[in-house]
């Protein structure tokens, strides 16, 4: 999803946000963070509607033990729909699932990181072997695969990044270096499928769950 709402747009979204969300939207410095964070939130519970039968106003979230936002107590009572958000530069992924937790990653592929620093903090010694040996021309791209793929699946189980070294995903990839299948060797309490997703150049983006056979992808706009 494209964050690229009008103001009337913008305004809809910040009608429909609760108190918590427009406190963590105030503490952002830049408005530009602050109108994305308000756009995917909206936009949030703007999908969350169509399968609730609800208006968008009337989707509320609470919180798990772990800090993942949910359905709040009222629609979890009719409804078995599981959902996440993750948000980067403008855009914006979200997962639906029915009856199961499901976790998303997106990211835009940046030059300006660390790659070989950040891969030995939160990787496993294979994967962080695996990104070293990648083509230099293709290293960062393998970092941000790896990395959304291991978010996913922490999101998924309600996890922070403490956990990215208990969750060992492996890549194989064709001879133009995309994935075209990716495992996951978690010692997590669940265990978690995980499947990198089309997106444009310079983006990467990852989904878990237990069960994915039935996902389906699309891109939308907020207007």
């Amino acid at each position: 999803m494209t964050l690229d709402g009008s103001s009337h747009c913008l305004k809809k979204c910040r009608e429909w946000l609760d108190e918590r969300e427009h406190t963590r939207a105030a503490r952002l410095v830049r408005e530009r963070d602050r109108e994305y964070y308000i756009l995917s939130h909206g936009g949030l519970r703007a999908v969350l509607s169509r399968y609730l039968a609800v208006g968008p106003d009337a989707v509320g979230f609470d919180r798990s033990a772990s800090g993942k936002p949910m359905l709040a107590t009222t629609l979890r009572e009719s409804s078995a729909i599981t959902f996440n958000l993750s948000h980067a530069h403008g855009r914006a992924l979200i997962a639906v699932s029915n009856g199961q937790e499901v976790g998303v990653d997106l990211e835009s592929v940046r030059s300006d990181i660390q790659v070989e620093q950040l891969s030995r903090r939160f990787f496993t010694p294979l994967e962080h072997r695996v990104v070293l040996q990648s083509a230099a021309e293709q290293r960062t791209a393998v970092f941000f695969r790896y990395w959304v793929a291991k978010e996913a699946v922490l999101k998924a189980q309600g996890i922070g990044l403490q956990g990215l070294s208990g969750c060992e995903i492996t890549l194989e990839v064709d001879h133009g270096g995309k994935a075209k299948q990716v495992r996951v060797d978690s010692n997590l309490r669940d265990s978690m499928n995980v499947q990198l997703l089309a997106c444009d150049n310079g983006w990467e983006a990852a989904v878990a769950a237990r069960n994915l056979d039935r996902m389906h992808q699309w891109g939308s706009s907020l207007e």
